[in-house]
């Protein structure tokens, strides 16, 4: 004797609930589920993604092959002169250097400093709430508002630093007009400014390890100190891997603080010049279109080149 179906029998229902279902089946439209009203939804951002991202994106490719000027509307394919042009500018691996040298300076007191906050909050502090509030607050300021702080601070005349410096009997420091000091100037604003995100991360990360590792460990006569670097810190590994990569993105592409806080000029001599401001200064200031194009994509393949390596270093790592 067979088992009794659980599966509704159709056959048995009456064609007025028959009908009444195909007209609730209408009126609720094509179902998420069976992946039919689901484009609809997405086709909207796909069109302001493909506008405003994409289009551009090719845009500026095809532009990097011709000659290109904002002044005229005249316009000469030149292939790959441009690219050939670029690799013999000595101001473009100059610009270059400035820009690899802030990223290197930056990134290690972007991971320490933030690493060390997470673990002062994280450990108990009171007042926690004030804490977090005060290291992402910067964070949160435009640029232009940091900026004018940082200009304030970093003035020879008036400037907290040197009035500092002076009372303690040192003398007073350049901030923004001796080519030695300049680039590290810009270093300082960052750090204050974009630290906070990073802390974010490790206060996140900190949060997730179990209390009951540390318990343990305590069980077994482990102190702060070697808790610290038998267990937070291993554990911490993947979030350090996150927040270096994303640290060396962010500050290979300096430029609004520095261009905002020298005035355009790049610093005494140049000295704090991105290689960004170099291509906003060749196609709006310069007028070459093309050649601004061409050195922004090779810059981005540099970057490309960079996240590969970078993510296949952490690959092997959690390997």
């Amino acid at each position: 004797m067979s088992a009794p179906s659980s599966a509704p029998n159709t056959a048995l229902a009456t064609p007025g609930a028959v009908v009444a279902d195909r007209a609730s089946s209408r009126l609720r439209g094509p179902s998420l589920s069976h992946g039919r009203g689901g484009p609809w939804f997405v086709l909207p951002f796909m069109l302001v993604y493909a506008a405003f991202i994409l289009w551009p994106l090719v845009y500026g490719l095809g532009m990097s092959f011709f000659d290109t000027s904002l002044v005229t509307d005249e316009s000469q394919f030149v292939g790959l002169d441009n690219y050939a042009r670029l690799l013999g500018d000595p101001e473009v691996w100059r610009t270059l250097g400035v820009t690899v040298l802030f990223t290197v300076i930056s990134t290690v007191p972007l991971v320490l400093v933030a690493l060390v906050m997470a673990l002062l909050v994280h450990s108990g502090v009171r007042g926690q709430w004030f804490w977090r509030f005060v290291y992402f607050a910067p964070f949160l300021l435009p640029v232009a508002t940091v900026v004018l702080i940082w200009q304030w601070l970093f003035s020879g005349d008036f400037g907290l630093f040197n009035a500092v410096l002076e009372g303690i009997g040192l003398p007073a420091v350049g901030w923004t007009t001796e080519p030695d000091v300049a680039l590290w100037s810009v270093v300082l604003l960052t750090v204050w400014w974009t630290v906070g995100f990073n802390f974010l991360l490790y206060l996140a990360a900190l949060q997730a390890i179990p209390s009951t590792v540390y318990e343990a460990a305590a069980i077994d006569g482990a102190g702060g100190w070697r808790q610290l670097f038998s267990i937070t810190l291993p554990l911490l590994t993947r979030t350090t891997g996150l927040v270096v990569v994303l640290q060396i993105l962010a500050s290979l592409k300096l430029f609004d603080q520095a261009y905002i806080l020298f005035g355009g000029s790049g610093g005494p001599g140049g000295a704090a010049t991105p290689i960004l401001q170099y291509v906003y200064d060749t196609g709006f200031v310069n007028y070459r279109l093309g050649y601004a194009s061409a050195i922004s994509y090779f810059f981005f393949l540099l970057i490309v080149v960079i996240a590969l390596v970078q993510a296949r270093l952490s690959t092997r790592r959690s390997a």
